[in-house]
């Protein structure tokens, strides 16, 4: 069974030890705001937050590991994998910085590491090692009011349903996750509506990559197309250069009888 984490944003009490223990478990540098990360403070040096809503309630923020992910089906190059036990992981090393998994998030999660001469994408790779290994995320593991708890999805969504059960005054009738583009392996539950993740836009349950498989299917062709176009035109602009070259009358030889 797939892995996944449960974040009780009742609980929260925007300790922030959750994006302490990230960054020391990924040894992510000190980060420092841009403009463009002010408004939920990802970046490529912060991989989860707690977003500050009103009425002192707080929301951590992170990279969702949906189960039918877009960013994998939208990397041409697969640098994106969606692991067995619940993880979107990804490869440095193949990235080529095209940003399609950025644009075709639905919860606007992986960022672009600007500061790197050979920028790439970075974002939350749930503790893979550590889960491979038999641990929990470093992340749940520090939360001191167990706001965030890790565990089988499956016993997971079990518990946040009990709890929606046993107290439905305290929370919206609802699990963020649970059928989102197919459900996420990070779930939600919460007396506040937690639209503002997905940037106010409402999610049907169908799996994105069904979408969108068509078009990323043509992808490498676009490509193919696109590389064979530009190796016509250079061979068709040296060509000319050579006839012009060929054409050109021979300059006097030196030395020559007038």
């Amino acid at each position: 069974m797939p892995f996944a984490i449960l974040t009780d944003t009742t609980k929260c009490i925007g300790c922030r030890q959750c994006v302490i223990a990230c960054k020391k478990e990924n040894r992510l540098p000190p980060d420092f705001p841009r403009r463009w990360d002010l408004e939920d403070g990802l970046s490529a040096r912060n991989w989860t937050s707690i977003i500050d809503r009103p009425g002192g309630k707080y929301v951590r923020k992170q990279c969702r590991h949906c189960l039918e992910p877009a960013c994998v089906s939208a990397c041409p190059v697969a640098a994106l994998e969606k692991t067995k036990v619940g993880a979107v992981i990804y490869d440095g090393r193949k990235c080529m910085g095209c940003r399609y998994c950025m644009m075709s998030c639905p919860f606007g999660i992986p960022r672009y590491d600007w500061d790197q001469t050979v920028p790439y994408i970075r974002k939350c790779i749930f503790c893979y090692s550590r889960i491979s290994a038999g641990r929990q995320p470093a992340c749940t593991e520090a939360c001191p009011t167990q706001a965030t708890i890790f565990g089988e999805r499956a016993d997971l969504l079990e518990i946040a349903h009990q709890r929606l059960r046993e107290a439905p005054d305290r929370y919206l009738g609802k699990v963020w996750g649970e059928t989102e583009v197919g459900g996420t392996a990070v779930l939600y539950i919460s007396d506040i509506d937690l639209a503002f993740l997905t940037r106010g836009q409402e999610l049907s349950s169908q799996p994105l990559p069904e979408r969108t498989k068509l078009a990323m299917n043509a992808v490498p062709f676009a490509f193919l197309g696109v590389v064979s176009a530009m190796a016509a035109v250079n061979w068709i602009i040296e060509r000319r250069m050579k006839l012009e070259r060929e054409s050109e009358p021979a300059p006097p030889k030196e030395g020559g009888h007038a």
